[in-house]
């Protein structure tokens, strides 16, 4: 019974086979089978969530962050720059609005637009290329 308040978030197989027929169930649900809720890491102030996870390893929940790890092609060196805005987010494009930041999204610098290359929620971190 617990386990069914998560079903949008579990990590099973899917229920139907690719021509349409359903699986054959082979067990029950376990409850490490269950995903987590997504993380969205929005721009503000620094805050990060730690959670042990299988195997006894820390992964790192970005909740906020205000600044980049930004690369220059040109001069092939790192800047830490803060982050004016979100430009772009080919994932979705209400996140744009609620300035949340996932792989992929195009952010604005004090340098200029760049493109993030980390994946915030996941890393704990946002490493980004500068676009020209």
């Amino acid at each position: 019974m617990f386990i069914d308040i998560f079903m949008a978030f579990s990590q099973l197989r899917s229920k139907r086979k690719v021509t349409g027929g359903l699986y054959k169930y082979w067990r029950k649900k376990k409850l490490r089978d269950l995903g987590s809720n997504p993380t969205h890491t929005k721009l503000g102030e620094r805050k990060l969530k730690q959670i042990k996870v299988t195997g006894g390893n820390i992964k790192n929940f970005l909740i906020s962050i205000n600044m980049a790890n930004v690369y220059d092609t040109q001069t092939k060196k790192y800047q830490k720059l803060k982050i004016e805005t979100v430009v772009d987010n080919p994932a979705d494009k209400n996140l744009v609005k609620r300035n949340i930041i996932t792989k992929g999204t195009i952010i604005k610098t004090e340098k200029g637009n760049a493109r993030v290359t980390s994946r915030p929620s996941q890393d704990g971190i946002i490493n980004a290329v500068l676009l020209k």
